[in-house]
């Protein structure tokens, strides 16, 4: 038996063993006893040609070999469980499924209104839209390899090998408790916000990494007191007196009217950001996921 003939039920018991680091556990999740569970994954290195698993007396680790061939295992079976999924929509009346990845900025803003109104369509009365929420730097890897077919991301992220085409343009501001010293500013700079605590994005996300960058070409350091990973809870933090934040104009005219907290411009020339609808590539697209990117892009 070949590599090419790896099956999917031996890739799941093998992530399985990576992720609870034991034989036995692993077994009773995938409800296989775990000398089972041993065999086959031992016939799985014979395939693979290599050790996938460093075996102690409290459990089991993959090696350098095993790391690589998870990454592929999970990959390979989020695409089979989706497969799965769209089957299955299909037989309840879904004729067309469109998996969109997106950042959070472009979720709590324009993006929900824009595929209502795609799907409000009769002509695409059936078809599925599915939406993913991501940090923009986990959508661009995730449409390299294929996993998805549509990205909505900021522009600031690395879209090289990419297809992209405008999608709407935001502007980020410096949220502030309504008492902040701040507070009769119109505008800032953020070196001057960098003299105060953060509420910050969770690792990882566009605006985290932009003010990272930002605050190192100030030569300041970026004070963050907490990370959180939603807009309403950054804006909460701002409310109770945590810190000041960054996020999207728009999203934060949300939560200005129930919460005291404030906006000032952010007088920084990345503070105007670009969102993309990104493909890896258009001639792969299906018919539906073309007809969404036609409807999305800007005009």
């Amino acid at each position: 038996m070949s590599i090419r003939d790896l099956d999917l039920t031996t890739l799941r018991l093998f992530v399985a063993a990576c992720e609870l680091r034991n034989m036995a556990r692993a077994g009773e999740q995938e409800h296989i006893g775990a000398s089972a569970i041993s065999k086959r994954l031992a016939l799985l290195e014979a395939q693979v040609g290599a050790p996938l698993l460093e075996r102690h007396r409290r459990g089991v680790v993959p090696t350098a070999a095993g790391e690589i061939l998870l990454e592929h295992a999970r990959a390979l079976l989020a695409t089979a469980d989706r497969v799965a999924r769209d089957m299955t929509a299909y037989r309840h009346g879904v004729k067309g499924q469109v998996r969109v990845l997106a950042s959070m900025s472009s979720i709590t803003e324009s993006l929900p209104d824009d595929i209502a109104a795609f799907l409000a369509r009769p002509e695409h009365a059936q078809i599925r839209v599915d939406i993913e929420e991501r940090t923009s730097s986990a959508i661009v890897q995730a449409l390299r390899e294929g996993l998805a077919p549509v990205g909505v991301c900021w522009d600031a992220a690395d879209l090289e090998g990419l297809q992209t085409r405008p999608y709407r343009t935001d502007e980020l501001v410096l949220v502030i408790p309504s008492e902040h010293p701040l507070a009769r500013r119109k505008a800032v700079k953020l070196r001057e916000a960098l003299a105060y605590d953060f509420v910050g994005a969770h690792p990882g996300s566009a605006i985290n990494n932009q003010l990272t960058q930002a605050a190192a070409q100030a030569g300041l350091p970026l004070k963050l007191r907490i990370q959180v990973t939603s807009y309403d809870a950054l804006c909460l933090m701002v409310n109770a007196g945590l810190g000041v934040g960054v996020m999207p104009r728009g999203s934060a005219a949300l939560y200005k009217g129930t919460l005291g907290i404030r906006t000032i411009t952010l007088n920084e020339p990345w503070a105007h950001r670009h969102l993309k609808l990104c493909v890896r590539s258009e001639e792969s697209l299906s018919s539906v996921a073309r007809l969404l990117v036609d409807h999305l892009r800007m005009p």
